[in-house]
């Protein structure tokens, strides 16, 4: 997804050549420096051995020409009088540079000519805090954020979240599946649309101009000429002119195409994690598009803003134990209205070599030996699957054969397998079948030879790619998590007349266990359910921007703007029996996204299988089908 993307792109290292090995490094190489404050985030690194060996960049974070990083500061200036002024000038500094400094923080109260309205203010020098006079002050921050990376500014209430687990939510988002229908949070921070559009997954206008053609496939825009345009000896457009849809219609029927602009979109591509990659427009023809918006989302993307999972009604509360170690319990309507659907594209390869042993080849061909019509019914007559089929485990995609070992058929045996034709003694079976877990529509196949001159490597005649698209819907197994480290398994999916309900006849979504709150003090999901369900009644969007969101007071105004409880808590009705629980339960909104974990790719089982050469035990793992983990 683009997040993933994003963070990809912004990762620092300190292992590989001329850093340190991992098995070397101690405490102090992992730990969080002072001088990291505006340059690493202190919270996006990997659980695991490589913990605090790999971060990620700041959110105002670059690198300057000698490999230092460097993070933006305001100038603090003195006036006439000696008073100290923040001005408009940015700085930045490396992490020796800002030694000396004495830098007050982003949330210093100031008044609107950028003067500190206290006398007294909360600075930095030499990376320790302390109380400093403002009349010390050298220079400010530019943001509350940019002591945080992108993945972990986007997490709202961060201020409200132990620190581990708003590292597991950073490294979760990461792991979102981009799905069919997403929509943006309620409840973001004001970074997702910076994020989408940084990450390069949405397309952006180049140039302004007006709209004049668009479909599933392609946006035109034409932008304003800078000359005089004639077409014969009618003048179509005159420089300082009005320029209006009209003007552009006309530049576009009449084919000016150094005004054009044209925006190729991608269509069902398949991305290296499986999932489909889809921009469609969100321009309309006849708009007016500036520079720099813009005009089609990309996976996980809704109206230009990061959207890696769905709003949904929360409830925190038990239900028949089905919530035990973090399980979450969803209703049946999250499945059948495809709020949780993704797509999928699997690749699955064969190839054809010369082998050594014997004096034979592969080949791909129709004619399987001690294999049905039923079984070859949708390969053409190379004995290739056509595109458009719907497949299902075990079927075969790519019929191919291979001799069977060393021998030299007798003279009368020649004549009785020329008269014959039977190729069954001296060929095996070894086509590309679909795996377990596997199936779904064939999207498309590739086919490369040695013959066709494509390059391959030694000893392969032929390749053949076969691309199977599916639909997942959501189902028990699969993980979900919210954006604070909430992550848990789906148990059940019940129907919706078993699910609670409130007063209004609302149904709620899924059921969360209360327990998974107090122990791993992520108190950010129980505000963000609060404020979640009073934007959504009151029909807006809240962005709370990490450090500098809204305040209790912001937020119980909000709430009882919306007509929700102070505790905001309400109570639900057993949606079996009619009957009230006997206590209020916390309902909110919460952000859920469905993660790259899915129970169709981890699901095995098997039978008899194949054993290790040396040892006779049974192989391991799913690919070679085996009988350990």
């Amino acid at each position: 997804n683009p997040l993933a993307e994003l963070t990809q792109k912004r990762r620092v290292s300190a292992l590989g050549t001329g850093g340190i090995a991992r098995d070397r490094a101690g405490v102090e190489v992992r730990d969080v420096h002072n001088s990291h404050y505006g340059r690493l985030c202190p919270i996006e690194t990997p659980e695991g051995p490589s913990i605090g060996l790999i971060s990620s960049l700041a959110t105002y974070a670059k690198v300057d020409d000698y490999g230092f990083i460097k993070t933006p500061f305001l100038k603090v200036t003195k006036t006439a009088s000696g008073t100290p002024k923040v001005s408009e000038e940015v700085i930045y500094l490396t992490a020796d540079q800002e030694q000396d400094e004495v830098i007050a923080s982003a949330a210093t109260p100031m008044d609107k000519d950028g003067n500190f309205t206290d006398t007294r203010v909360i600075a930095r020098k030499n990376g320790e805090t302390g109380i400093y006079d403002a009349s010390d002050v050298t220079c400010m921050d530019v943001s509350p954020k940019q002591i945080v990376s992108v993945a972990t500014s986007s997490i709202p209430f961060l201020e409200h979240d132990d620190a581990s687990r708003a590292l597991m939510g950073a490294n979760m988002q990461r792991q979102a599946v981009p799905l069919l229908q997403p929509t943006s949070p309620i409840v973001g921070t004001g970074i997702e649309y910076r994020a989408a559009k940084d990450s390069g997954a949405v397309v952006v206008a180049l140039n302004a101009g007006y709209v004049t053609y668009v479909d599933a496939r392609k946006i035109v825009i034409v932008k304003e000429p800078t000359t005089d345009v004639k077409v014969g000896n009618k003048t179509i457009y005159k420089t300082g002119g009005d320029f209006n849809y009209a003007i552009a219609k006309q530049l576009y029927d009449h084919k000016q195409l150094d005004l054009f602009e044209t925006y190729e979109l991608i269509q069902f591509f398949r991305s290296n994690q499986d999932t489909l990659v889809l921009q469609k427009p969100i321009v309309f023809q006849g708009e007016y598009v500036e520079k720099g918006d813009v005009i089609a989302d990309g996976p996980s993307t809704d109206n230009g803003e990061l959207a890696l999972g769905r709003n949904v009604t929360v409830a925190f509360m038990t239900w028949e134990g089905y919530n035990y170690e973090d399980a979450v319990i969803m209703s049946e309507d999250l499945v059948k209205h495809d709020v949780y659907t993704s797509i999928h594209i699997d690749e699955y390869e064969i190839e054809t070599r010369d082998l050594k042993q014997s004096n034979g080849k592969e080949e791909i061909t129709r004619e399987i030996p001690n294999v049905g019509q039923e079984a070859v019914k949708y390969l053409d007559e190379r004995g290739i699957i056509v595109p458009g089929s719907e497949v299902k485990e075990g079927d075969i995609l790519v019929g191919k054969i291979t001799p069977k070992g060393v021998f030299e058929p007798t003279p009368s045996e020649k004549l009785i397998h020329a008269v014959i034709g039977d190729k069954a003694k001296e060929y095996r079976d070894s086509s590309l079948r679909v795996p377990h877990g596997g199936g779904g529509v064939v999207q498309s196949v590739q086919y490369f030879s040695k013959k066709n001159g494509d390059q391959l490597p030694v000893g392969v005649n032929e390749q053949i790619r076969v691309y199977i698209a599916k639909k997942r819907k959501i189902t028990e197994g699969d993980k979900m998590a919210g954006r604070h480290g909430n992550k848990g398994v789906i148990s059940k999916i019940l129907p919706r007349e078993d699910m609670p309900y409130m007063a209004d006849g609302t149904y709620v979504d899924i059921m969360l266990n209360p327990l998974g709150v107090p122990s791993r003090m992520n108190i950010g999901q129980i505000l963000e359910i609060h404020l979640g369900i009073s934007a959504k009644k009151l029909g807006i969007k809240v962005a709370t921007p990490v450090f500098d969101g809204v305040t209790d007071e912001d937020l119980k105004e909000i709430m009882s703007d919306a007509g929700i409880a102070p505790d905001g808590k309400t109570y639900l009705y057993d949606g079996r029996t009619g009957e009230a629980y006997k206590n209020r339960i916390s309902v909110g909104v919460m952000y859920m996204i469905k993660l790259s974990h899915m129970v169709d790719d981890k699901l095995h089982a098997r039978n008899v299988g194949p054993y290790t050469l040396v040892t006779q035990q049974p192989m391991g793992g799913k690919a070679q089908n085996g009988g350990q983990r």
